[in-house]
């Protein structure tokens, strides 16, 4: 039985999506065809889009037979997580050239590490990179060869940009395809220490670069449980994997037997392989529910406040804050990987991984079962683990009852804490999101002076200059997408962390994002509105007293009421973050993105007003009809 809180927000999401879904629905009803999609194309489009393969592949496109399979790929060999992707479309062509279909490498997206742009000029693109991310996956899936597509992405921005995308081609059946984490290099508690040594000036820039180089030494995804594994999760709880294959590790014969095996089931969940399943009919209500439920029980990251609100909206399903609140309230915190602990997703795997929390998720109450997904219908089938039979084929098993390690992951009978962790902070300076679940609760509440600051440089040079040992709430401003992209602010955590550490009490309040790495010092983000959309953090002054309380959702500046309403909004020169580093080119992407709580996004909900009207074969009404998820229904335009 599902919890009744998660049935009541699955409900209410319902209703409020309803125009929006439905028109959804009927966008993928309009674009879907009767056989292979190149069916629709002229002779010279088509003969465009065989030319350059090799003879046999070449012969089963021009037959229209046989199903397409894209492939989309974020592949760079800069980004560690990524590197891998190099050599998967050889894997994949020949995998599905096994069971008589083609596999075309339909187009790349681009693919920006975090890492190595944190605290630079080019971080102030990252947030913006998702929504072109998903308008590169359109550009390849535009040619409509398609008849299935594999995602192969892992990073921050570049799984909900593909999927964002990917769901703009609902009627395409899709699987996302993972290239696995790092093998552990030194542990998460030393790399912090490294860190908080250097910002303290007590450990030199060789020792700290040596610290990183240890944690960061080879191919996979970073482990720590940041944006981009907390992505890996959300895609396995959504079903768009195959069962606990996010964290297995690259180069090895199970890394590749899987990719092999989403390769071929791709085939077979295309209209030509006799289990259709298009993403469209996959991400709806129930599964961002699911997907959220699985964020909170994992600690996963707070950019997840945005970008499940953006792919739900891309589904005409409109979600926002309070609904993460209320779902936070009352899912169990399963597992603890850093920063929420000092275990690495390496250990999280082998304790059990993504498909235990999916078990005990629902075995709890805490996930809906009667979803789609890559498998069909029910996400229990995706509480196993893969292994290898004597063939190098993937086989799965399922999973033992009881946890590898009780330190890491835990049953919903035996949790580490009875909420997710994630709460909606509210009051006179808007509404924000603060992640708690590494936050002591002697820190849930700081009623402190405030002190302003235009931009994390700003912060750390008082910081370095000595100017901060004392109570008090470090307000960054002008940090949201409008105002310079939204850039992550991930310089200030070990300095606040320093702070706290001292014994003074501090907390950091911003229209700009911390992700997944957020740590053990309070952190109200993702203020909304933002200043430059008039949001009441431009009226905050220096001195004035704020109250972040995780333990009432408050977020209040102390003033007096006729005060604070004869106060003029702050100002500050923002051209500098406007220019260089090809920010220039992202001036419209300012100028018309959407509230945090609206997903940061730049792209409309689906409306009916905007589709082509199908109707059901042999009737010869207007009438709008568009198909339930389990009932997928031919149609044709009149």
């Amino acid at each position: 039985m599902v919890h009744p809180v998660v049935e009541k927000v699955t409900q209410r999401i319902i209703e409020r999506s309803r125009p929006s879904r439905r028109a959804y629905l009927a966008h993928l009803d309009a674009a879907r065809v009767k056989g292979v999609q190149r069916g629709t194309l002229a002779c010279t489009n088509l003969a465009h889009g065989f030319a350059a393969f090799p003879a046999n592949d070449k012969l089963k496109l021009r037959e229209q037979k046989q199903p397409s399979v894209a492939i989309v790929s974020s592949y760079n060999d800069m980004l560690s997580a990524h590197q891998p992707f190099e050599y998967f479309p050889k894997v994949i062509k020949e995998a599905v050239r096994e069971v008589g279909a083609v596999a075309q490498f339909a187009g790349g997206v681009p693919a920006m590490c975090d890492g190595v742009t944190q605290g630079q000029p080019g971080m102030e693109l990252s947030l913006f990179s998702r929504d072109t991310i998903a308008m590169s996956t359109a550009i390849a899936l535009s040619h409509n060869m398609f008849d299935a597509s594999l995602y192969l992405g892992i990073c921050d921005k570049i799984v909900p940009g593909l999927l964002i995308g990917a769901l703009h081609f609902g009627h395409i059946p899709g699987i996302f395809v993972p290239g696995g984490p790092m093998t552990t290099g030194i542990s998460n508690k030393e790399k912090a220490a490294v860190r908080q040594r250097y910002a303290k000036g007590l450990a030199t820039r060789e020792e700290l670069l040596e610290g990183e180089a240890q944690a960061y030494h080879g191919a996979g995804t970073c482990t720590f449980y940041g944006t981009a594994n907390s992505n890996q999760m959300l895609m396995e709880m959504m079903g768009l994997h195959l069962p606990n294959a996010a964290f297995v590790t690259p180069g090895t014969p199970l890394r590749d037997a899987l990719t092999r095996a989403a390769s071929q089931h791709a085939v077979k969940i295309s209209q030509q392989g006799g289990s259709y399943m298009p993403i469209g009919h996959i991400v709806d209500e129930k599964s961002i529910v699911n997907a959220i439920a699985s964020l909170h029980a994992t600690g996963g990251s707070t950019n997840h406040t945005m970008h499940l609100i953006a792919i739900a909206r891309a589904a005409g399903i409109v979600v926002d804050w309070n609904d993460f609140d209320e779902l936070s309230k009352v899912v169990p915190l399963l597992a603890r990987v850093y920063p929420n602990g000092d275990a690495d997703v390496n250990h999280f795997q082998a304790a059990g991984g993504p498909a235990f929390v999916i078990r005990e998720l629902l075995d709890g109450g805490f996930a809906h079962d009667d979803v789609n997904t890559i498998l069909g219908h029910g996400l229990r089938n995706h509480c196993k683990e893969p292994f290898l039979d004597e063939n190098d084929n993937v086989v799965w098993k399922d999973l033992p009852e009881q946890s590898g390690d009780e330190a890491v992951l835990r049953k919903v009978t035996n949790p580490f804490s009875d909420n997710g962790g994630l709460i909606l902070v509210q009051g006179n300076l808007g509404r924000a999101v603060m992640k708690i679940s590494a936050v002591k609760k002697e820190h849930h509440i700081v009623e402190a002076p405030a002190k302003t600051f235009d931009s994390q440089e700003d912060f750390m040079h008082a910081y370095q200059a000595g100017q901060l040992n004392q109570d008090f709430v470090a307000v960054i401003r002008f940090q949201g997408p409008r105002a310079n992209g939204m850039p992550e602010l991930h310089a200030l955590t070990p300095a606040l962390a320093n702070l706290q550490d001292a014994g003074y009490h501090v907390a950091m309040v911003t229209d700009g994002r911390m992700s997944g790495a957020s740590g053990k010092v309070p952190a109200a983000i993702h203020v909304s509105p933002e200043i430059l959309a008039g949001g009441p953090l431009g009226l905050v002054r220096d001195g004035d007293i704020i109250r972040v309380d995780a333990t009432q959702g408050t977020l209040e500046a102390l003033v007096p009421a006729d005060i604070w309403a004869s106060r003029k909004m702050a100002t500050a020169d923002l051209s500098s973050s406007h220019i260089g580093m090809g920010r220039e080119l992202f001036d419209v992407f300012r100028k018309s993105v959407s509230a945090a709580e609206e997903g940061a996004a730049h792209f409309p909900l689906p409306s009916l007003r905007d589709t082509v009207v199908p109707l059901h074969e042999g009737t010869d009404t207007g009438e709008i009809m568009p198909g339930s998820d389990e009932d997928f229904l031919f149609r044709k335009n009149k």
